[in-house]
């Protein structure tokens, strides 16, 4: 039953293939705990006053509308009387989130139609090249949830066929266009991001802490993992609270000179978040879409000067020198027009950094690198200081090439560490104390010899089989790197899982094929 008292006045409703559809019937919102992320989705009773229900089904796409705020849904049918009920229209989590209403208020509903834009997404299905105007249009109605997931796929993987240069910079602008933007009281605001694809490669934890302590601003904001067993805001999520919003995360940064947040809650680039959603699954992050995520999101951020860290290995994201030099000169040609200052550094990404693979283990190897630790990861330490002395460089108060020293002295002297508490404590520390996931199955060696390499994209498909990121204690215990000596049945690496189910597809997948090469 769908209206309020008794039914629904069929001469008010026009159905598809109308001149237009719409209703004035008002039906009382009710929010439905089901998680259809990243759609919004209404829900409406199977019920039969005067027509069928297949015709709201056939509508596929409504929206809701009060006062003048509305947004579009999938519209579900319910066989559930308890979850909604007469005169009731249930909203997902998602969109009764998003259109921001009490419950019981009262809505319309109206055929949603098609955004205009999807007509240019068809032509870039087709091959065309699409100019900076309709680039936005798609990014706006993308980040009004105005795109299915379906739609959302279609656009990403016809990006993934070819874009220009010219796109990119219109998929970047566009991006940081639909968010907040962040400013700053200083004109040097610095930043670091790698382009992930090496497992343990959790550098920016260690370089914001020492950036911090010299005095620079880096407000670091991060996205979750993509296809990775960790990201930074996965990692830092084992210390501390990371879903902080702009006015909290500005009132760190003025006490402290940085934080280590998660970029979702603050808005910046909202747009990139969704298209993430959809990149997950389908594992797609190419080079075009790569860049424009991340200079979006800095240049929302308000940050001025950005070093790039890109590894380059036989199974990271950048397999060749060549392909790495094309992605740099990327990076610079976008990074110049819309005015930021970026570094680019090639790294090595011949095999994981660090021994731990997965949040908590990831987070053990950072803490142990800040304190100083003996048997922290000597090129976890190398690597991040390495990395900090490129951003302190950016400080014009220090000779050229002196920020590598002066990273050395921030970390050795405890004030990297000290300065990591702070933000620890600003952003609100854990109160559950993670752990290592308790199920574990160690993976040997067949045969003795050297190890000669490790496939970083396997390992990191292990960790990720055996729960990490969702799960924080899943992971990997990298047990030998590149140049060790292992005999016949000596543990490789340790997979950690905290569920039978996790453990059992790694150890599955680690049978066919443990990632490392012994020569010998």
């Amino acid at each position: 039953m769908l209206g309020y008292d008794g039914g629904v006045d069929r001469h008010r409703l026009a159905l598809p293939g109308t001149c237009s559809w719409k209703t004035d019937v008002m039906f009382r919102i009710r929010a439905v705990a089901i998680d259809t992320a990243p759609e919004n989705t209404a829900f409406l009773p199977r019920r039969d006053d005067g027509y069928g229900a297949e015709q709201f089904r056939a509508l596929r796409k409504i929206e809701i509308c009060h006062e003048g705020r509305s947004i579009l849904a999938t519209l579900a049918i319910m066989d559930d009387e308890h979850l909604v009920g007469h005169g009731e229209i249930g909203l997902g989590e998602q969109a009764f989130r998003r259109l921001g209403l009490p419950e019981g208020t009262s809505v319309t509903i109206a055929q949603a139609k098609p955004p205009a834009s999807l007509e240019a997404v068809r032509r870039k299905i087709s091959g065309d090249t699409l100019s900076a105007v309709e680039i936005a249009a798609i990014i706006g109605d993308v980040a009004r949830h105005r795109y299915s997931p379906m739609e959302i796929g279609a656009f990403l993987v016809a990006c993934a066929a070819f874009m220009t240069t010219d796109e990119t910079l219109g998929l970047t602008l566009a991006m940081a266009g639909v968010g907040d933007r962040l400013t700053w009281p200083s004109p040097l605001v610095v930043d670091k991001h790698c382009i992930g694809g090496i497992p343990g490669n959790r550098t920016s934890m260690i370089v914001v802490p020492i950036v911090a302590a010299h005095g620079l601003i880096i407000p670091k904001t991060s996205s979750r993992a993509i296809t990775s067993p960790s990201g930074t805001a996965d990692t830092m999520e084992v210390l501390a609270n990371v879903d902080i919003d702009a006015g909290r995360m500005q009132q760190i940064v003025a006490r402290e000179n940085a934080v280590l947040a998660w970029g979702g809650r603050v808005n910046l680039s909202p747009a990139d978040d969704i298209l993430i959603s959809v990149e997950r699954p389908l594992r797609i992050d190419t080079n075009e879409q790569m860049v424009a995520s991340i200079l979006s999101k800095k240049l929302a951020a308000g940050s001025t000067h950005l070093v790039i860290d890109i590894p380059v290995g036989p199974s990271a994201k950048v397999r060749s020198q060549n392909e790495a030099v094309r992605l740099r000169k990327l990076f610079e040609y976008v990074a110049a027009k819309i005015g930021i200052v970026v570094d680019v550094v090639l790294t090595d990404g011949s095999q994981p950094i660090g021994r731990g693979i997965g949040p908590v283990l990831e987070a053990r190897d950072v803490m142990a690198v800040l304190r100083g630790d003996p048997g922290a990861p000597a090129d976890l330490r190398d690597r991040s200081l390495a990395l900090a002395g490129r951003v302190l460089d950016f400080d014009p108060g220090l000779r050229g090439g002196e920020g590598r020293k002066r990273a050395e002295q921030l970390l050795d002297s405890g004030a990297a560490l000290a300065a990591m508490e702070r933000i620890i404590d600003a952003q609100g520390a854990r109160t559950e104390q993670f752990q290592p996931g308790p199920l574990i199955h160690e993976v040997c060696a067949a045969h003795g010899g050297a190890v000669t390499a490790i496939d970083c994209h396997l390992i990191a498909r292990i960790a990720r089989l055996a729960g990490a990121p969702m799960e924080k204690g899943a992971g990997i215990d990298l047990l030998h790197k590149v140049g060790d000596q292992v005999t016949v049945g000596q543990p490789l690496y340790r997979i950690h899982a905290t569920t039978q189910t996790g453990l059992g597809f790694a150890c599955e997948l680690a049978a066919e094929s443990s990632g490392y090469t012994v020569t010998g």
